[in-house]
């Protein structure tokens, strides 16, 4: 992931990427079939994209779109953490048990 996607939410880099192309709002709907109010929402980070908007996004603004996954995952487990007012080191438990879930799905495959 590029540091720019670390740093900021996935409604700013939208918002960032719209803004520094000098494209309205209304012109990303338009051209993306998205909804005005849902694209606002998103910019403000008061809503999640969907996959499929993930994937008209990225195709929109000539983006990776896995970049964009992940900074829009990235976004649900930051606000997941805050929400629930529990420290960051969840964050290596769950890396442990990402390994061992994977480690479980491939039959205990490496």
């Amino acid at each position: 992931m590029t540091s720019i996607s670390a740093i900021y939410s996935f409604g700013e880099l939208i918002r960032d990427r719209r803004e520094s192309n000098g494209i309205t709002l209304k012109v990303v709907s338009e051209k993306t079939s998205i909804d005005l109010s849902l694209l606002a929402k998103i910019e403000r980070n008061e809503r999640r994209p969907t996959e499929k908007l993930i994937k008209q996004l990225a195709e929109f603004f000539q983006m990776d779109e896995g970049v964009l996954k992940a900074c829009s995952i990235s976004d649900q487990i930051a606000y997941k953490i805050i929400e629930e007012n529990t420290d960051v080191e969840i964050l290596k438990v769950a890396e442990l048990k990402v390994e061992y879930l994977k480690k479980i799905k491939n039959g205990g495959k490496n």
